[in-house]
């Protein structure tokens, strides 16, 4: 089960990058996506994965009889999911307003304080 998690892992670190490096913003934001979520499913793996046995301590015993799941991942991997989900809100809305203002969603086009046609500064004073 971890191996097929491990590949997934790669799989999403790989399709982030590749989208991420795309000139497009709405590319840039589904890479932003599934970056969180392949830290999120390398923070459960890391966790190891046990049904079998739930994390909860016998009465008489001060620490688990056997091998069992380790709950602080899934706490952490829960808080990262409210993260993730508030900042990608924010930067859907970011987008929208850049491509409402400009026009377009392509980082090259989108050169307002470098505009194309201006004349280059004095080289001196």
């Amino acid at each position: 089960m971890e191996l097929l998690f491990v590949i997934l892992i790669g799989l999403f670190f790989a399709a982030a990058v590749y989208l991420m490096l795309s000139k497009f913003l709405v590319r840039v934001l589904l890479g932003v996506v599934l970056l969180g979520n392949a830290v999120n499913l390398s923070l459960f793996t890391n966790g190891r994965i046990l049904r079998d046995v739930p994390p909860i301590i016998p009465a008489g015993h001060d620490v688990p009889a056997t091998l069992t799941a380790n709950p602080l991942p899934q706490a952490l991997i829960l808080t990262a999911i409210v993260i993730s989900f508030s900042f990608f809100a924010f930067l859907l809305v970011l987008v929208y307003r850049a491509y409402q203002d400009l026009g377009t969603d392509n980082a090259n086009e989108m050169r307002v304080a470098e505009p194309e046609n201006d004349p280059l500064p004095p080289a001196g004073y």
